[in-house]
């Protein structure tokens, strides 16, 4: 993905070649996996058992298990215990987990659209309507899309 030049006149593409440092990046670090996503997806389904987020995604236990841990070392879920005896805990999703709803949903709709010929999941909001993710700014509420977005190197 290149990005349009920035409003300094330097277009992304000219900087200096190296590994460049990037939320997006970042960001995948702790949810670029399937099973993080899926197990992610669940959670935010309502399903906080760790057997039943497992017999929905189909990831194995250690494997899930191994992904919970570094959401949850990341502050995107959270571990609630529901028995003493023995201890047995929940997952949550945490503010942090709330916000990546929309990043889930559009996920989902591109997927819809691109990568399975026969969605079987409908979402529709409270209005009534099918939910389809519209990107647009928040400030003069036009389309956000690649050449409206121009990056801008803030410090290092």
């Amino acid at each position: 993905m290149s990005l349009p030049e920035s409003r300094t006149g330097v277009r992304m593409s000219d900087l200096p070649l190296g590994v460049r440092p990037c939320s997006i990046a970042a960001a995948l670090d702790v949810l670029g996996e399937r099973w993080t996503l899926l197990a992610l997806r669940e959670i935010g389904y309502g399903v906080h058992r760790f057997a039943r987020i497992a017999g929905y995604t189909g990831a194995s236990r250690d494997l899930l298990a191994d992904r919970l841990r570094k959401l949850e070392a990341a502050g995107v879920v959270e571990r609630r215990q529901y028995s003493e005896h023995p201890p047995r805990h929940e997952y949550h999703l945490t503010e942090a987990g709330r916000e990546l709803f929309p990043v889930l949903l559009t996920l989902s709709q591109w997927g819809d659209k691109w990568a399975n010929d026969n969605p079987v999941l409908t979402r529709r909001h409270t209005c009534g309507q099918k939910v389809e993710i519209d990107l647009v700014c928040r400030h003069c509420g036009e389309p956000v899309t690649r050449d409206s977005v121009h990056a801008e190197i803030t410090g290092a």
